[in-house]
């Protein structure tokens, strides 16, 4: 027999069947699962974000509003002048105290009142600009008959508070529960 003979009774060369997609390989199921939860858990860290930066926004606006009110009546006598800051002061204390009652609903802080919130706001966020003029009318300021105080350093402090209240805890939030 020669060679040609030989080669014809070879038979055809068959492949294998090709490689399915379907169904996954464990690892790919884990992978799956894995871009899953961290989808989620991304998803539900930005919410929380978005709405810690919304609640600060209109804490922002609250300050904003009371301040406002206080500089449009520009031209007052020097009665209406001091009713007008001891009324600003009062509002600022309210807005800060919703603020903190905000972030820390179980601690007590409804009760405080004097030295102790001095205390408490001095602990709890950024009081650099708190100065001994700012802290006594923290602390007494609804008690006074007459106040002298820099209505915009107040201001500007409570800005300052506020946002490092929030900025403060977004960095130190627990990541989101997947359990909710």
């Amino acid at each position: 027999m020669d060679n040609a003979d030989l080669l014809e009774q070879l038979a055809d060369i068959h492949l294998p069947p090709e490689i399915s997609f379907w169904p996954l390989a464990p690892g790919w199921w884990v992978l799956a699962v894995l871009v899953l939860v961290v989808l989620i858990w991304s998803t539900l860290y930005s919410l929380q974000k978005m709405k810690q930066r919304k609640i600060c926004a209109y804490a922002l606006n609250e300050l904003d509003t009371i301040h406002h009110e206080y500089l449009d009546s520009t031209r007052r006598s020097d009665e209406a002048e001091n009713a007008a800051r001891l009324l600003f002061v009062n509002e600022f204390n309210a807005v800060i105290r919703r603020v903190a009652l905000w972030h820390y609903p179980n601690s007590g802080i409804a009760s405080l009142a004097g030295p102790p919130w001095v205390d408490f706001i001095r602990e709890k966020g950024n009081s650099s600009g708190l100065t001994e003029e700012i802290s006594d009318l923290i602390t007494r300021g609804r008690f006074m008959p007459y106040c002298e105080v820099d209505i915009n350093q107040l201001y500007q402090f409570g800005q300052q508070w506020i946002s490092s209240l929030y900025e403060t805890s977004a960095e130190s939030a627990d990541p989101p529960k997947l359990n909710a």
